[in-house]
């Protein structure tokens, strides 16, 4: 990777950090309401693997996604007025923060249900296969869809079939606010199952950017020779509690300190530097961010609401609200 690409996807990374802080920020306002889950310190895993895939390659994520849904092409205009509940809206304020998405981008749904968009990846790269068009579908999920169903329907069936779809699980070590490990069996809960399934697991730094990218495009190589699907478990943290309510108490204080001091942001940075990029250019990408983001918050605040007739619009796939029989 050239300085010129681990540079932009390093402005990303800080596009989405200082979103989904706007997002925090808001929320204290009373203008975001409900809940929202923050990726921040996932960063990494959305941003390298966007970089390793193609345009038309299909992506899902979980209620955890505004990292994904911006590293397929969302503004941060477009998911804080989403979230703010905005006609201006990525969903038009029929998603919210927990379903974000991007159909235009391929970016196919932000998902509440725990590992129900497993399945669908699966349905997309069978898709992709029966009309050859060497697209990849891209699942991914938290540590704690490990232990669903579906996650094993999922992989048994892309196994057979040998589909273009790569499983990532983003390992943040809790499933909500239980350490995956306490319920778990296996130390790694996503690669260490794969081998049952005859398909590869694998492990990465899910926060390192660019070892994610090269794992993902890697493994999509594979994937679209006709190898069949993968695993692949990036290994992360989040910053703050599961959502806005939980304080995360029951994360020990060293283990906080210890993730917080790995930071996606800050290992991106590092990078960048020992590669000879001078400080004040890579300075001037955390501006650019920062004036972006300051921007969207301003435009989503002024946008109007949603009409109350968009209520109707996107129920069927003409359009239209009129019942079916």
């Amino acid at each position: 990777m050239d300085t010129a690409e681990l540079l932009a996807l390093y402005e990303r990374m800080v596009l989405i950090r200082r979103t989904e802080k706007a997002a925090h920020d808001l929320f204290l306002q009373g203008l975001v309401k409900g809940t929202t889950h923050l990726a921040a310190g996932h960063e990494a895993i959305a941003v390298g693997a966007s970089a390793a895939l193609r345009e038309d390659d299909y992506v899902f994520a979980t209620y955890r996604g505004h990292h994904h849904a911006m590293a397929r092409g969302a503004t941060p205009e477009e998911c804080l007025a989403e979230l703010m509940q905005r006609a201006t809206g990525l969903c038009r304020a029929k998603g919210g923060s927990m379903h974000l998405t991007k159909a235009a981008s391929n970016m196919l749904g932000s998902y509440a249900i725990v590992g129900a968009h497993l399945p669908m990846a699966v349905g997309a790269a069978w898709s992709a296969r029966l009309r050859g068009t060497r697209q990849l579908a891209v699942a991914f999920f938290g540590d704690g869809a490990t232990n669903i169903g579906a996650f094993h329907e999922a992989l048994n069936l892309a196994a057979v079939w040998k589909l273009p779809v790569l499983f990532v699980c983003e390992n943040n070590l809790y499933m909500e606010y239980t350490p995956i490990a306490d319920v778990t069996a296996v130390a790694r809960p996503a690669a260490d199952r794969a081998p049952a399934y005859g398909i590869p697991g694998e492990v990465v730094d899910g926060n390192d950017v660019v070892a994610v990218s090269e794992a993902v495009a890697r493994l999509a190589r594979r994937a679209r020779a006709g190898e069949g699907p993968a695993v692949l478990e990036a290994e992360t943290y989040r910053h703050f509690g599961h959502s806005r309510s939980d304080p995360a108490t029951y994360r020990p204080a060293e283990e906080v300190e210890r993730w917080l001091k790995h930071d996606p942001l800050d290992i991106a940075r590092g990078r960048l530097v020992e590669a000879g990029v001078p400080e004040p250019t890579v300075t001037a990408a955390d501006d650019r961010a920062r004036t972006v983001v300051a921007q969207a918050v301003d435009a989503a605040k002024d946008a109007p609401p949603p009409d109350p007739r968009e209520a109707f619009t996107d129920v069927w796939a003409d359009g239209g609200a009129a019942w079916r029989t």
